[in-house]
């Protein structure tokens, strides 16, 4: 599951994801997406992506502001490979509305 989200996220155009050494979580870097306009909205920081993907998706991410990253948010892997895919599919359908 580890595997398969990294490689959906990078996949998708201005986010960046390193692969976790462990826990259950992978902390993309969309610093690429900042003062973009997605769906609407000019990104200003991760928690307004955040807020953004979670309104137009449903699809819950953390700010990595929390985490001293101001550039990156956080998706948990601890669900099924479907849900990992249509969570990543709702994501990529918020960015690729991105101006």
């Amino acid at each position: 599951r580890r595997d398969l989200i990294v490689d959906r996220l990078n996949t998708i155009e201005g986010i960046s994801c390193d692969t976790p050494g462990g826990a259950f979580y992978v902390f993309p870097d969309i610093s690429n997406l900042i003062n973009r306009n997605v769906a609407g909205k000019i990104i200003k920081t991760a928690l307004d992506l955040c807020l953004i993907i979670l309104e137009a998706k449903s699809v819950v991410s953390v700010a990595g502001n929390s985490f001293g990253a101001n550039n990156n948010i956080r998706f948990s892997y601890a669900t099924s490979e479907d849900i990992i895919n249509e969570a990543m599919d709702r994501l990529e359908e918020v960015i690729l509305d991105c101006n």
